[in-house]
């Protein structure tokens, strides 16, 4: 019988991206010390990404990963801030280039729509460069709002071809 003390453990996915600095570096980092915070189960490979929305900046390096975590989803949001703050994001300003981003995509079959956060990602659909590697992951994910698959919203999405995998495609 489970103990009461065992918090229960929440299926995510989180994408990463990174456009200034040491980019690959600073993707293993971040893996590293998300790796403390929750069960790492599946990586994506690396892609190069035009930037989306402010295209004056350079290229990104994108990727997903799918875990497990104890943590709640505003507890998840403040470590994931800390790791970003710990591996040197600035406060820039809104899709501006950063040495490391990263976003909770999906928590479970949560919906959640707050001031810090909301849940699945409101522009998950609309990004190629965090569908692509989540299908290398996650391609049978469904939205719990909409009921599309990954697969599905990759086929929808346009930009598709500013997604490339990086060279080598690996951490």
């Amino acid at each position: 019988m489970k103990s009461d003390r065992e918090a229960p453990m929440t299926e995510v996915l989180i994408a990463l991206g990174s456009n200034l600095g040491d980019r690959r570096a600073l993707l293993s980092q971040a893996i590293d010390r998300l790796a403390a915070i929750l069960d790492i189960t599946s990586q994506s490979r690396l892609y190069q990404t035009a930037p989306m929305y402010v295209s004056d900046q350079p290229a990104f390096l994108n990727m997903a990963v799918r875990g497990v975590t104890a943590l709640d989803p505003i507890a998840l949001l403040d470590q994931l801030k800390a790791i970003e703050e710990a591996l040197g994001r600035a406060v820039s300003f809104r899709n501006g280039p950063r040495a490391i981003d990263l976003d909770i995509l999906a928590f479970g079959d949560r919906v959640l729509d707050s001031e810090r956060l909301t849940i699945p990602h409101p522009r998950l659909a609309e990004r190629a460069f965090v569908l692509v590697p989540l299908m290398d992951i996650a391609a049978q994910w469904a939205d719990p709002i909409s009921g599309d698959t990954v697969t599905a919203l990759l086929a929808a999405v346009s930009g598709r071809e500013t997604v490339v995998p990086a060279d080598p495609p690996q951490l």
